[in-house]
């Protein structure tokens, strides 16, 4: 853990800055400013994971905090069967899981005072288990997407400790910096958030990856191809790709993604990581793309239309401008299609389908218990919405009131009350009938 300290200073990083908080009610989210140093040593495989991890963080709520909870999202699936275990805990005393293993409370020695800094740690083993998935193994190559503690966050509705509903994402975070230390054999490739650097020692390789003001850290492990490439906007595109990944869809994924990252950040402000990493596998049980900041995975081959455009607009909603995925899906996932949609020039006219029997605005609880067809809400009609949105603004309109937006949220949190106000400042039209008329409550 040493030398990740010393990394960290010599870097710049050692003092890392608090991000605003954001009052809700009286109660401002938190815990904020988090900074995440991890260090974990790989099997020969890159399947398990074992080392320790360090969060440090600063009350931003207002109000004494004596206790936080971790997510341990990457036991959803598998519940107690714990392929994500922590233990020898310092800073702070474990006090039991919830929300099917995937809640850890743990409390603090003494109630955290607004505005002061601590720090908890503790050993982490992580085993991907045997499934095609974003945390999982497939053939030869493992995947660790929402696989690494969080934070949860806390605000005027409290601790927010919603379950992983099987269908879409569940997840809320607040923007964080994290310091990643993968040590692994050099026959496994790690592509992972952040920008990495490596050395080599005989047989094995320390990857040290670096993301500021991110929401979570994924990476893969495998003998995965590779290649980069850097866009006309100066943002650098690594593909990744497993064995039975042929060159063509390589080349698409790869084209499709300079495109978009470049186009999206004209339209929304620049992409700020400075790079991204597509990583493509031949096969997923539940999924055709799935988001990270700065690592996307993507399904592969795939025809005319894939998923790449629709993940790398997500760096953008729920990666630039969060949102609590449970409470809000459509916050995202809408923007996510409607964001496509402009960026392949297709207007959408017509698609809004008339009075809608539920409204786009509820929750995954409530999506999971509808059933067949929830999709159709969250992305399609959310999408519809948002063209018919732009009809009524006028397309300049809508595009100077979607920069304001992300530039008033960049990596902070919006609700649907942030987002119906930034399109009600757009226009002297009241939008009142309009968002009764498209089911936004």
């Amino acid at each position: 853990m040493r030398r990740i300290f010393v990394l960290l200073f010599v870097l710049g990083l050692g003092a890392v800055g608090v991000a605003p908080s954001v009052a809700v009610g009286n109660v401002a989210r938190g815990p904020g400013g988090a900074a995440y140093d991890v260090q974990l040593t790989s099997d020969a495989t890159g399947r398990t994971w074992t080392g320790r991890e360090r969060i440090a963080f600063t009350n931003t709520s207002g109000m004494p905090m004596a206790e936080v909870y971790l997510r341990l999202w990457g036991n959803g699936w598998d519940g107690c069967a714990q392929p994500v275990k922590v233990s020898n805990f310092s800073g702070g005393v474990p006090a039991g899981l919830s929300v099917n293993c995937t809640a850890l409370k743990v409390k603090l020695p003494a109630a955290l005072a607004a505005g002061k800094r601590t720090s908890i740690a503790f050993d982490l083993t992580m085993t991907a288990p045997e499934r095609p998935d974003r945390f999982g193994r497939s053939g030869g190559y493992s995947f660790f997407g929402n696989a690494l503690p969080v934070l949860a966050v806390r605000d005027a509705a409290g601790w927010h400790l919603e379950p992983d509903v099987g269908i879409g994402e569940s997840y809320y975070a607040l923007a964080a910096d994290f310091v990643v230390r993968l040590d692994h054999p050099a026959a496994v490739q790690v592509p992972a958030t952040g920008l990495t650097s490596t050395v080599r020692r005989g047989k094995q390789v320390s990857s040290v990856s670096i993301a500021k003001q991110v929401r979570d850290f994924a990476w893969a492990a495998g003998p995965f191809r590779q290649s980069v490439v850097t866009s006309p906007g100066g943002i650098k595109v690594r593909t990744w790709w497993t064995g039975a990944v042929t060159a063509g869809a390589v080349t698409d994924a790869r084209t499709k993604g300079v495109a978009a990252i470049d186009d999206f950040g004209k339209r929304f402000g620049k992409y700020p990581y400075g790079e991204v990493d597509l990583v493509l596998n031949d096969q997923w049980g539940s999924f055709s793309g799935m988001e990270y900041p700065g690592f996307v995975l993507l399904i592969a081959p795939r025809a005319e239309e894939g998923p790449v455009v629709h993940e790398l607009a997500h760096q953008w909603w729920y990666g630039i401008v969060g949102n609590n995925e449970y409470a809000d899906p459509w916050l995202d996932e809408a923007f996510a299609v409607y964001s496509t949609d402009l960026h392949t020039g297709d207007t959408a006219e017509g698609c809004w389908p008339g009075t809608l029997d539920v409204s786009i605005t509820n929750n995954m609880g409530y999506w999971k218990r509808y059933g067949a067809g929830w999709s159709r809400y969250v992305y399609t009609y959310g999408a519809c919405m948002l063209h018919d949105l732009e009809r009524v603004l006028g397309s300049p309109a809508m595009a100077t009131m979607l920069r304001a937006y992300t530039k008033s949220h960049w990596y902070g949190v919006s609700t649907v009350a942030d987002f119906k106000a930034a399109a009600q400042a757009a226009t002297r039209t009241d939008l009142t009938a309009f968002w009764d008329a498209h089911s936004i409550n």
